[in-house]
């Protein structure tokens, strides 16, 4: 019994190395030994001129804008623009994710290939009517800037399904909704795109918060804009 086991290892050892170690070399060949799938599909889509990797497409919405206008991400398709999750009764972070997308309406204000979406989670008391009081009370001023509303798990699926970016109720903290203080940027085409950190990963997303991630992200609207 012990020979035949000795035999059927020797044969799947055989066999492995027949269809394994040759991909194996080839990839000490190519430097991609620690590459998977997942990391090629985002290391393989980087665009040479710009620098910024393409992440994939926006997931597709269509939602209501503080002027009761359907608005979709077909909309924005041949505009550079920028998403963000809020909710106009946020008491912590979204006053300075505001201010800091002012900042960034300001430095492109007039240019009609520039946009911005601002979706809320708290739709049920976001109405057009509020988003339009709320965004006079911020300073919005472009007519490619949209705040909208819609359906509370519509807008949830988006978020965390669609974008990966948290957003949730919880009536345990101040304001009873949580969410990241990240932007994202789309460019023309509707594909989510983003700088690399220092180690040479893809960011993913922008810090909203952060005057460094706003100067960052000011700086690729620029490079997309001229794409």
């Amino acid at each position: 019994m012990k020979n035949k086991s000795y035999i059927g290892l020797s044969f799947i050892i055989l066999v492995f190395g027949i269809i394994f170690i040759p991909r194996i070399i080839n990839r000490i060949k190519n430097g991609t030994v620690v590459q998977g799938d997942r990391i090629d599909a985002v290391s393989n889509h980087r665009n040479t001129e710009t620098g910024l990797r393409l992440i994939g497409p926006t997931p597709k919405f269509e939602l209501t804008d503080q002027n009761n206008k359907k608005i979709s991400n077909e909309t924005y398709l041949g505009k550079v623009y920028v998403i963000e999750f809020f909710f106009t009764t946020c008491p912590s972070i979204c006053p300075i994710m505001n201010k800091n997308m002012v900042d960034i309406q300001n430095n492109f204000f007039g240019n009609p290939n520039f946009g911005i979406a601002s979706i809320s989670i708290n739709p049920e008391y976001d109405t057009s009517k509020i988003l339009k009081e709320h965004a006079n009370q911020i300073g919005v001023k472009s007519s490619n800037w949209h705040l909208l509303t819609g359906e509370k798990q519509y807008i949830f699926d988006i978020a965390n399904k669609g974008f990966n970016l948290y957003a949730g109720e919880n009536k345990n903290v101040n304001g009873g909704f949580e969410h990241s203080g990240l932007f994202a940027l789309i460019d023309k085409k509707g594909n989510i795109r983003c700088r690399n950190d220092k180690f040479g990963n893809p960011i993913l997303y922008y810090d909203g918060l952060d005057k460094k991630g706003v100067k960052a992200i000011i700086e690729d609207i620029k490079k997309l804009l001229n794409e």
